[in-house]
């Protein structure tokens, strides 16, 4: 039986988790973030969105830039 017919079937789980940051504990701003982009790139069937296309998911989450304060 050839290699690739016994490998396990791949888990979905697995391709959505950065194994480099798998033990951390995420705030929720950062959870809600992940999940935004995930739901993203499904989506638009785009693994690896632009700059442009991050910020229009930021966006999308209520995110605007602070305004300058002026010097009193």
């Amino acid at each position: 039986m050839p290699a690739a017919a016994q490998k396990p079937p791949r888990s979905t789980r697995r391709r959505k988790i950065d194994p480099t940051t798998c033990d951390r504990d995420y705030g929720s701003d950062e959870l809600e973030f992940m999940r935004a982009l995930e739901q993203y790139k499904r989506s638009s069937g785009r693994a690896f969105p632009t700059c442009s296309e991050v910020l229009e998911v930021l966006k999308s989450l209520g995110y605007t830039r602070p305004t300058a304060e002026c010097p009193a």
